[in-house]
């Protein structure tokens, strides 16, 4: 398919909880309207955590393309891939900002934002139309509203002292010394908290406001909610306990493929080569530790993944709503008016 032919720049974003459908919906529009696809994920940006990160998967090539393109062609744990170890591809679209850092190495936010920047224009001087795709909201508003994070250098022998510390402390310790970044933190993260923590500690002053320099260009925003959040009834209790249901079932299913595709196996392979290492302290992979002591079982570990999961979800949607330029959607087709009328502009 061509490109889309834009007269100026533009972005597009597809957001929503986690097994909302968001990859799916990307892909759909990125094959429809010529573009690639960035993603927003803050975890996926770690190689080899595939299964338990929720990836899309790698495309592999197909018997013509062995013969006619071999240089395209690579071997990752004795599985042939298309495209190069640079390269991620799926159903055919450049995907970007997947599988690009060591677990070993924190990803930062001003990192992924910086990758980003560079993603999108790429993607905009091949004549396509960038996608960014996600549901880690602070990767996102980082991205379209320019948020200027400050850059205060990791202290090692600090964070070790905090990974040391509860959550529940943790969030303590930082209302008691920054109450504004209180307010506006999500207090079950754990890295978020260590970070403002570290920010505050090392240059002992409370966490800078964040600035922003916006996106120079239009940007559609486009969120993804299950059937029945938006009728008439979406206050009443009722409707309310139908989406969480809907979103429930969806989450389990997920995490049901994750454990047939061998996440049990891949977590296994990741605590064996790096420990249990800052990446796996999340979801999808933190609840295996007491498994591996033989403490739990199977059955347990995935029926913490999926309320962890839920948990998530709810927060993520929590995020979400609060900026109101998203144009939330239920169907693709939606979705597909949105664009156009967007891209005609």
């Amino acid at each position: 398919m061509k490109s889309a032919k834009l007269p100026k720049p533009k972005l597009i974003v597809i957001l929503g909880p986690t097994a909302s459908g968001k990859s799916e919906l990307a892909v759909k529009l990125a094959r429809k309207f010529g573009g690639e696809i960035v993603s927003a994920d803050s975890r996926q940006v770690y190689k080899e955590m595939d299964i338990g990160a929720g990836k899309v998967p790698r495309d592999r090539p197909n018997n013509k393309q062995i013969k006619s393109n071999k240089k395209r062609i690579f071997v990752k744990n004795s599985l042939l891939f298309v495209g190069n170890l640079s390269e991620y591809f799926h159903r055919g679209i450049r995907h970007y900002l997947l599988d690009v850092a060591s677990p070993k190495k924190r990803f930062s936010v001003v990192r992924y934002q910086k990758s980003a920047f560079r993603a999108i224009k790429k993607i905009q001087q091949k004549g396509k139309l960038p996608i960014i795709c996600g549901g880690t909201g602070f990767y996102i508003q980082a991205v379209i509203d320019g948020i200027i994070i400050p850059e205060v250098k990791p202290d090692w022998k600090l964070r070790k002292k905090l990974e040391l510390i509860t959550t529940k402390e943790l969030f303590k310790k930082l209302r008691k010394l920054d109450q504004k970044r209180a307010k506006t933190i999500d207090k079950n993260n754990r890295r978020r908290l260590i970070r403002s923590l570290e920010i505050v500690i090392k240059t002992k002053k409370p966490v800078p406001g964040l600035e922003k320099s916006p996106l120079p260009y239009p940007v559609l925003m486009i969120g993804i909610k299950k059937e029945g959040e938006e009728n008439k009834f979406s206050s009443s209790p009722f409707a309310t306990a139908r989406v969480k249901e809907e979103l429930n079932k969806l989450i389990t299913k997920r995490v049901e493929k994750m454990f047939k595709l061998g996440l049990e196996e891949e977590v296994g392979r990741l605590v064996k080569k790096y420990g249990w290492i800052e990446a796996l302290q999340t979801i999808g992979y933190q609840e295996w530790q007491e498994y591996f002591k033989n403490k739990i079982n199977r059955d347990e570990v995935k029926n913490l993944i999926i309320r962890h999961t839920i948990q998530f979800a709810k927060r993520q949607m929590t995020w979400f709503k609060r900026d109101k330029r998203i144009h939330w959607i239920k169907k693709q087709l939606e979705a597909e008016k949105l664009v156009k009328k967007f891209l005609r502009k």
